[in-house]
């Protein structure tokens, strides 16, 4: 069972009124990062390839993006409490713009600043602090609690 927005906004801070939805919370854009060197995932260990901040507009405040693959970083700490299991769909304004936000299962237990894949189709402007992600927490069974390299991540 999916819990309510309002139980969502307890394991997410800092958390406005209008991010609270009736099935979940919506993340906002932190920072864009474009990866310009390889990355590495082997049997017994990863690396992540090096990356820079995608400029902001002359104000400060936008970012400009040419097609291509992204990393969007949210700017909430997000809590999965025990006995659930977080899943970060992107909110339909990105779609109708044709970019996605691809993500991966957040276990119980983990504790940050996630990240997400953002595929841009066209050019687009995101304004940093924009609505772009929506997290759901489903009641979900497990064995432990994560404790991965992500751990923490970007706090």
């Amino acid at each position: 069972m999916f819990e309510p927005g309002t139980f969502v906004a307890e394991h997410v801070e800092p958390t406005r009124e209008d991010q609270v939805q009736p099935n979940g919370v919506d993340l906002t854009l932190d920072r864009v990062f474009e990866q310009v060197g390889p990355g590495r995932i082997g049997r017994e260990g990863k690396t992540i390839g090096e990356r820079r901040e995608h400029e902001l507009d002359d104000a400060g405040g936008t970012y400009a993006l040419d097609p291509g693959g992204y990393v969007a970083r949210y700017a909430e700490t997000v809590r999965i409490p025990e006995g659930h299991v977080g899943f970060i769909y992107p909110r339909s304004s990105l779609m109708r713009n044709s970019c996605m936000l691809d993500t991966a299962v957040w276990d119980a237990g983990y504790e940050g600043r996630g990240e997400g894949l953002l595929e841009a189709y066209h050019g687009i402007e995101i304004e940093r602090g924009a609505r772009i992600a929506q997290l759901v927490l489903a009641e979900a069974g497990h064995e432990g609690t994560y404790e991965g390299s992500y751990q923490s991540e970007n706090l």
